[in-house]
């Protein structure tokens, strides 16, 4: 879950609220092992590998190195964790095209 911290004033009082977004996880494409990269890009250092039937949350894209897999060909990369990417074209998000914000 991705938390945000939000001041409100509450009786002239600031006050902290916590609002909560639910974070969606997309398979990985089944009977395969997913590489996950340091950047966009299969240029990047191999960080770690995901296992068969993983399931990954998509923080925002970025495009990169264009890649062909069981989903399409495709230059967009998936953030799913701080500094580490896998191809969109493994992901299953039920779109050719961007479906978060881009990565900053």
């Amino acid at each position: 879950m991705s938390v945000d911290r939000v001041e409100e004033t509450v009786g002239g009082q600031v006050t902290e609220a916590v609002a909560a977004t639910a974070v969606r996880y997309y398979s990985v494409a089944p009977g395969v092992r997913v590489n996950v990269r340091s950047g966009p890009g299969t240029n990047y250092t191999v960080v770690r590998v995901l296992s068969e039937g993983a399931k990954v949350p998509i923080y925002c894209q970025s495009p990169g190195t264009t890649v062909t897999g069981p989903y399409g060909t495709t230059n967009i990369w998936d953030n799913i964790n701080n500094g580490q990417y896998v191809s969109d074209a493994y992901v299953n998000t039920g779109s050719d095209g961007y479906i978060r914000p881009r990565c900053s």
